[in-house]
C-alpha cells in the first residue's frame, strides 16, 4: 500500500469487540476502494496501520471473507475479492429496475420539502464539480440518491438498493472520475428531478433507468481504462484467471 493508501488508525473506545471494529474499518476501506480490489493483505501492516496486534486483524479478515470482501488462498497469502463483469452487469441490471420504480414512485409521494432539498442538492453538486472536489461529490452524490429512496416511501424497496449499493460502492469514484461522467450525471440528476416534480411517474421511470443504464456503461469503460492505467485487474472477465483462481 502505497502512502496515500495507508489506513487510519481506529478508535479504541467503541463498546463493540476490538475484531468488530477492526473489521469495520476494513470493510469501509474496501468500499471506499483504499484498499483496492486484487490487493494484497498484509496482517503485520494492516496491524501497524491500525494500531492494534496481528489477532483482531486475523479475526477481521476470516468475518470478511465470510462476507465475500477477501479471499484466502492458501500458501499465496490473503486478497482484496474482485468482481466479475457479471457481478457488475448483475447488480445493475437488478438496481436499473428498482431505482426506476423508486423514481415513478417519488413522483407521486415525494413531498415539497424533499423536492426543495433534490433542488439544493443539485446545486450543491454543480459547485463541488466546479470546484474538482471528488470527495464531497461522492458524498453529495449519496444524499441525493437517498432523498430519491426516501421519497418513494417503500422502506423495503429502500433496503434493497442500499444493500445492492453497497456492492459497488467501492468503484464509484473510479466511475465518477471517467473524463464527461460529472457532469452528464448532473444533467441526468436534473431530468430525474424535473419529472417528479411534475409528477410525471411514467416520464420519471424512464429518465431513472436511462440514468442506471448510463452509471453502468460509464463504470465498465472507467474500470477498463484504471486496469490499462495500472496493470491490475479490477474485475474478473471470463476465460481469464484472476488472482483468486490462479493457484
Amino acid at each position: 500500500m502505497g502512502q496515500e493508501m495507508k489506513l487510519a488508525p481506529i478508535r479504541l473506545d467503541s463498546y463493540q469487540p476490538l475484531r468488530e471494529v477492526v473489521a469495520e474499518a476494513l470493510r469501509d476501506a474496501i468500499k471506499s476502494g483504499t484498499l483496492a480490489p486484487g490487493q494484497r493483505l498484509m496482517e503485520i501492516q494492516l496491524a501497524e496501520e491500525l494500531g492494534v496486534s496481528r489477532t483482531p486483524v486475523r479475526e477481521a479478515i476470516r468475518k470478511l471473507e465470510l462476507e465475500g470482501y477477501v479471499v484466502m488462498m492458501p500458501r499465496r497469502g490473503t486478497y482484496v475479492a474482485n468482481l466479475s463483469i457479471r457481478d457488475v452487469n448483475d447488480v445493475f441490471e437488478i438496481r436499473t429496475a428498482l431505482d426506476s420504480l423508486a423514481c415513478a414512485l417519488a413522483a407521486e409521494r415525494i413531498t415539497e420539502n424533499e423536492l426543495e432539498s433534490l433542488q439544493r442538492l443539485l446545486v450543491a453538486i454543480g459547485g463541488q464539480i466546479e470546484a474538482g472536489d471528488m470527495e464531497k461529490i461522492v458524498e453529495t452524490d449519496m444524499r441525493f440518491h437517498d432523498l430519491l429512496y426516501q421519497a418513494s416511501r417503500n422502506t423495503r424497496l429502500v433496503g434493497i438498493i442500499s444493500n445492492l449499493r453497497e456492492q459497488l460502492t467501492r468503484f464509484r469514484t473510479i466511475s465518477m472520475s471517467y473524463p464527461g461522467r460529472l457532469k452528464a450525471t448532473l444533467e441526468e440528476h436534473r431530468a430525474i428531478v424535473d419529472a417528479i416534480g411534475s409528477g410525471d411517474a411514467r416520464h420519471a421511470r424512464k429518465v431513472g433507468a436511462r440514468h442506471m443504464e448510463n452509471s453502468e456503461k460509464t463504470l465498465l469503460y472507467a474500470i477498463e481504462e484504471q486496469e490499462k492505467k495500472t496493470g491490475t485487474t479490477l474485475v474478473k472477465r471470463k476465460g481469464k484467471k484472476s488472482q483468486e483462481d490462479a493457484e
